[in-house]
C-alpha cells in the first residue's frame, strides 16, 4: 500500500510596514513510522523521547489522527544519536537542546559536557589500571591445585 506524502503550508511575513511580503513554503511532514525508518530508531524510542521532552511533534495531525513530525525532528534525532555515541546521557542532551531551543548555539554547553566526559573517562582508566594490577598480582601467585586443607573452607582460595 502506497503512503501519501504529507506537506504543511507555512507562511512567513517579511519586511516592515512598507513593502511587506509573504513567503509561502511547503514543509514535508513525516509519520512516526517514517521517522523511525529514516532515523534508525524504534517507534517506542521516539515516543519515549517525546515523553521526556527531547522531541515535539507538530500540532498538525494526519487525516487519520497520526502525529506528524518535520525534517527538524530527523535532525534532532541525528544529534541525539551522535551525542549518545560520545557518551552523553539523555539528561545532558536535554540541557543542550534547551539551549538550542532558546535560540542560542549550544556549542559552549556541548564543550563543557565533553570536558566532563573526558574527566570521567580518565577516572575510569585509573580505576581499571588499579584493577588490572590487582588481577595480575593474583595471577602471578596462582596455584592450580591449592592445598586441600584450604579448599574445604573456601570456594577458590586463590582469590579469597
Amino acid at each position: 500500500m502506497a503512503t501519501a506524502i504529507i506537506f504543511r503550508e507555512t507562511q512567513e511575513d517579511r519586511g516592515g510596514l512598507v513593502g511587506m511580503t509573504r513567503k509561502t513554503t511547503l514543509e514535508r511532514l513525516y509519520k512516526i513510522g517514517e521517522v523511525a525508518n529514516q532515523s534508525g530508531l524504534s517507534v517506542k524510542t521516539i515516543r519515549y523521547y517525546e515523553e521526556v521532552g527531547l522531541l515535539t511533534p507538530t500540532t498538525t495531525r494526519s487525516e487519520s489522527g497520526y502525529r506528524l513530525f518535520t525534517e527538524q525532528t530527523l535532525n534532532r534525532l541525528a544529534f541525539i544519536k551522535r551525542s549518545q555515541s560520545l557518551g552523553l546521557n539523555l539528561s545532558e542532551i536535554h540541557e543542550i537542546l534547551e539551549v538550542h531551543d532558546s535560540g542560542e548555539l549550544p556549542c559552549g554547553a556541548v564543550k563543557q559536557h565533553l570536558l566532563h566526559k573526558v574527566e570521567e573517562i580518565n577516572q575510569q582508566i585509573q580505576a581499571l589500571e588499579l584493577l588490572k594490577s590487582e588481577l595480575l598480582g593474583l595471577l602471578s601467585g596462582w596455584q592450580e591445585q591449592p592445598p586441600r586443607d584450604r579448599v574445604a573452607q573456601t570456594i577458590c582460595p586463590n582469590i579469597q
